[in-house]
Protein backbone atom coordinates (compact mmCIF):
# COMPACT_ATOMS: atom_id res chain seq x y z
CA UNK A 1 0.00 0.00 0.00
CA UNK A 2 1.68 3.33 -1.22
CA UNK A 3 1.79 5.85 1.68
CA UNK A 4 -0.09 8.99 0.82
CA UNK A 5 2.44 11.47 2.56
CA UNK A 6 5.43 9.83 1.04
CA UNK A 7 4.58 6.82 -1.75
CA UNK A 8 6.53 4.65 0.26
CA UNK A 9 5.68 0.67 -0.45
CA UNK A 10 6.14 -0.37 3.17
CA UNK A 11 3.79 -0.15 5.97
CA UNK A 12 2.18 -2.24 8.82
CA UNK A 13 -1.11 -2.86 9.77
CA UNK A 14 -1.54 -1.38 13.69
CA UNK A 15 -5.67 -1.98 13.52
CA UNK A 16 -8.47 -4.53 12.06
CA UNK A 17 -11.67 -4.17 12.29
CA UNK A 18 -14.58 -5.62 10.60
CA UNK A 19 -17.39 -3.52 10.17
CA UNK A 20 -20.85 -4.89 11.72
CA UNK A 21 -22.50 -6.73 8.69
CA UNK A 22 -18.79 -8.03 7.99
CA UNK A 23 -18.52 -6.77 4.57
CA UNK A 24 -15.86 -4.25 4.95
CA UNK A 25 -12.30 -4.42 6.75
CA UNK A 26 -11.27 -1.01 8.14
CA UNK A 27 -7.10 -1.47 8.51
CA UNK A 28 -5.06 1.21 10.69
CA UNK A 29 -2.04 1.58 8.88
CA UNK A 30 1.62 2.95 10.34
CA UNK A 31 4.10 3.96 7.49
CA UNK A 32 7.49 2.60 7.51
CA UNK A 33 9.20 5.61 5.63
CA UNK A 34 7.90 8.48 7.19
CA UNK A 35 5.48 7.53 10.26
CA UNK A 36 2.31 8.66 8.90
CA UNK A 37 -0.92 6.93 9.86
CA UNK A 38 -3.69 6.01 7.50
CA UNK A 39 -6.79 4.36 7.10
CA UNK A 40 -7.54 1.92 4.35
CA UNK A 41 -10.53 -0.36 3.81
CA UNK A 42 -11.18 -3.82 2.16
CA UNK A 43 -14.06 -5.11 0.73
CA UNK A 44 -15.04 -7.34 -1.48
CA UNK A 45 -15.49 -6.29 -5.34
CA UNK A 46 -18.68 -6.44 -6.48
CA UNK A 47 -20.18 -5.78 -9.96
CA UNK A 48 -19.91 -2.25 -11.15
CA UNK A 49 -23.14 -0.10 -10.15
CA UNK A 50 -24.31 2.07 -13.20
CA UNK A 51 -26.45 5.57 -12.05
CA UNK A 52 -29.56 5.89 -14.31
CA UNK A 53 -29.69 9.65 -14.20
CA UNK A 54 -33.29 11.20 -14.30
CA UNK A 55 -32.77 12.26 -18.53
CA UNK A 56 -32.11 8.40 -18.82
CA UNK A 57 -28.13 8.99 -19.20
CA UNK A 58 -26.05 5.98 -17.59
CA UNK A 59 -22.79 7.11 -15.58
CA UNK A 60 -20.65 4.88 -13.38
CA UNK A 61 -21.85 4.91 -9.38
CA UNK A 62 -19.24 6.96 -7.56
CA UNK A 63 -19.25 6.41 -3.95
CA UNK A 64 -17.15 9.81 -3.39
CA UNK A 65 -19.95 11.57 -4.85
CA UNK A 66 -21.95 9.94 -2.76
CA UNK A 67 -19.49 11.02 0.40
CA UNK A 68 -19.17 15.06 -0.43
CA UNK A 69 -22.70 15.07 -1.20
CA UNK A 70 -23.11 13.68 2.88
CA UNK A 71 -20.64 15.60 3.80
CA UNK A 72 -21.94 18.61 2.15
CA UNK A 73 -24.90 17.83 3.68
CA UNK A 74 -23.21 17.79 7.40
CA UNK A 75 -21.02 20.83 7.02
CA UNK A 76 -20.63 22.20 10.43
CA UNK A 77 -23.06 19.71 12.03
CA UNK A 78 -21.66 17.74 15.24
CA UNK A 79 -21.60 14.74 12.60
CA UNK A 80 -18.41 12.70 12.66
CA UNK A 81 -16.49 11.76 9.78
CA UNK A 82 -16.65 8.14 10.80
CA UNK A 83 -20.50 8.15 11.03
CA UNK A 84 -20.41 9.51 7.72
CA UNK A 85 -18.08 6.31 6.36
CA UNK A 86 -20.51 4.13 8.18
CA UNK A 87 -23.88 5.59 6.15
CA UNK A 88 -21.97 5.75 2.76
CA UNK A 89 -20.81 2.00 3.71
CA UNK A 90 -24.48 0.91 4.64
CA UNK A 91 -26.48 2.85 1.65
CA UNK A 92 -23.86 1.39 -0.85
CA UNK A 93 -24.41 -2.27 0.81
CA UNK A 94 -28.40 -1.71 0.69
CA UNK A 95 -28.30 -0.41 -3.11
CA UNK A 96 -26.04 -3.32 -4.24
CA UNK A 97 -28.34 -5.81 -2.55
CA UNK A 98 -31.30 -4.42 -4.17
CA UNK A 99 -29.84 -3.52 -7.29
CA UNK A 100 -27.67 -5.84 -9.82
CA UNK A 101 -26.66 -3.49 -12.32
CA UNK A 102 -28.42 -0.50 -12.59
CA UNK A 103 -29.62 1.59 -9.83
CA UNK A 104 -31.95 4.63 -10.57
CA UNK A 105 -30.62 8.14 -9.48
CA UNK A 106 -33.48 8.94 -7.60
CA UNK A 107 -33.30 5.72 -5.26
CA UNK A 108 -30.20 7.02 -4.39
CA UNK A 109 -31.07 10.15 -3.16
CA UNK A 110 -33.76 8.53 -1.35
CA UNK A 111 -31.48 6.35 0.34
CA UNK A 112 -29.39 9.60 1.54
CA UNK A 113 -32.63 11.65 2.94
CA UNK A 114 -33.72 8.30 4.71
CA UNK A 115 -30.37 8.00 6.54
CA UNK A 116 -29.89 11.75 7.36
CA UNK A 117 -33.15 12.11 8.90
CA UNK A 118 -32.12 9.55 11.51
CA UNK A 119 -28.72 11.06 11.07
CA UNK A 120 -29.33 14.80 11.56
CA UNK A 121 -32.21 16.92 11.09
CA UNK A 122 -30.32 19.94 10.08
CA UNK A 123 -28.53 17.75 7.69
CA UNK A 124 -31.65 16.13 6.27
CA UNK A 125 -33.04 19.66 5.58
CA UNK A 126 -30.18 20.72 3.58
CA UNK A 127 -29.81 17.92 1.15
CA UNK A 128 -33.69 17.65 0.72
CA UNK A 129 -33.67 21.15 -0.26
CA UNK A 130 -31.21 20.65 -2.80
CA UNK A 131 -32.44 17.23 -4.33
CA UNK A 132 -36.02 17.99 -4.09
CA UNK A 133 -35.57 21.68 -5.51
CA UNK A 134 -37.37 23.74 -3.29
CA UNK A 135 -38.69 26.88 -5.18
CA UNK A 136 -39.87 28.80 -1.99
CA UNK A 137 -40.19 28.56 1.84
CA UNK A 138 -43.53 26.91 1.69
CA UNK A 139 -41.51 23.67 0.80
CA UNK A 140 -39.32 24.18 3.50
CA UNK A 141 -41.77 24.48 5.83
CA UNK A 142 -43.53 21.59 5.34
CA UNK A 143 -40.24 19.28 4.68
CA UNK A 144 -39.78 20.14 8.43
CA UNK A 145 -43.22 19.76 9.67
CA UNK A 146 -42.98 15.96 8.29
CA UNK A 147 -39.88 16.29 9.93
CA UNK A 148 -41.28 16.88 13.53
CA UNK A 149 -44.25 14.72 12.60
CA UNK A 150 -42.05 11.97 12.64
CA UNK A 151 -39.87 12.49 16.02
Amino acid sequence: MLCPKCRHVDDKVIDSRMSRDGAVIRRRRECLGCGHRFTTYEETERATLLVVKRDGRREDFDRRKLAAGLLKACEKRPVSVEKIDRTVEEIVEDLGNKYDREVPATAIGEAVMKHLSELDEVAYVRFASVYRQFRDINEFVHTIQELSNKS
